[in-house]
């Protein structure tokens, strides 16, 4: 594209960056495990410290702010999830991973899946595919060898994709990718017109808890929405998702959803789920297997 002068950019071009990446064939099945009325598909990203190392820093306060993620967010999630006998799924940079191996266990006793999520939650956007390419393969190493066993999702850092990135997605056969923005549903990833065989399980701003509860100097954000606001915009998420019969997806961050004053709301949504009839609640892999296959 023309940066500068985008209404200058030629039909071809501009068609070519369109088809680079779309939505294919819509991936609805016709029924839910055990009977249940609607899938939902809880997730939470481990970015932990590297949410500041990401960006290229190392301010000490805000190194702490990610480690309460791991300290106190995680083990606050993964009491909820237990008491409510529900799995999700974690998506972790690798840098993140290294820094405390150990952390990781308890999410996958659990019963808990944990995901590709960049190698220090870099931008991917500004990657070459070599680069990228090799970033993403030794993400994947590094989670695999922690957790002795093989990661099959992949969710970029900010949702951030390069013009290769679901290519590569596909190439190193990851099951399912979830970072993009086209529909509701689950669909199949498509690259210049092309189906992938890659499952996509969409996200998206207004069904993220760093939207509205993030505190941040640079760019400069402040919480601007009650944990109550938050907690409707989500039960309606999910309600219209139940009424439909399809997914209700979530994003979650440990250090932002883990205080206690904010905590409740994983909680309570939970519970407003299973108020409204039976629900599947599974890892975001069990549901990729499952679209694609039903």
């Amino acid at each position: 594209m023309n940066r500068d002068r985008p209404w200058d950019t030629p039909e071809a071009e501009w068609r070519a960056d369109v088809a680079r990446v779309r939505a294919g064939r819509a991936l609805k099945p016709t029924h839910w495990p055990g009977g249940a009325t609607c899938a939902f598909a809880l997730s939470f990203d481990c970015d932990h410290e590297t949410f500041e190392m990401g960006a290229g820093k190392a301010a000490i306060g805000r190194l702490a702010w990610g480690e309460f993620g791991r300290r106190a967010g995680v083990p606050r999630i993964l009491d909820v999830l237990a008491r409510h006998d529900v799995t999700a799924s974690f998506f972790v940079p690798a840098v993140s991973a290294l820094i405390d191996p150990d952390a990781l266990t308890p999410i996958t006793q659990g019963g808990h899946e944990i995901g590709v999520h960049g190698w220090i939650h870099e931008n991917t956007s500004f990657l070459d595919r070599a680069t990228e390419r090799d970033l993403m393969i030794r993400s994947r190493d590094t989670l695999r060898d922690i957790t002795d066993t093989e990661p099959v999702g992949h969710r970029a850092a900010n949702w951030d994709l390069s013009a290769h990135t679901v290519e590569l997605v596909a190439e190193l056969g990851f099951a399912y990718d979830s970072s993009m923005m086209a529909d509701d549903s689950c669909y199949e990833l498509l690259t210049n017109g092309s189906p992938t065989g890659v499952v996509e399980i969409p996200v998206d701003w207004v069904r993220d808890d760093a939207v509205y509860l993030l505190f941040n100097r640079d760019p400069p954000t402040r919480p601007w929405t009650p944990p109550e606001a938050v907690f409707d915009i989500f039960r309606r998420e999910f309600d219209a998702a139940f009424d439909e019969g399809g997914v209700c997806q979530l994003v979650f961050h440990p250090f932002v959803i883990g205080y206690r004053s904010r905590i409740w709301i994983l909680d309570q949504l939970i519970q407003h789920a299973k108020s409204r009839g039976p629900v599947w609640f599974p890892t975001h892999a069990a549901l990729a297997e499952w679209v694609r296959n039903n």
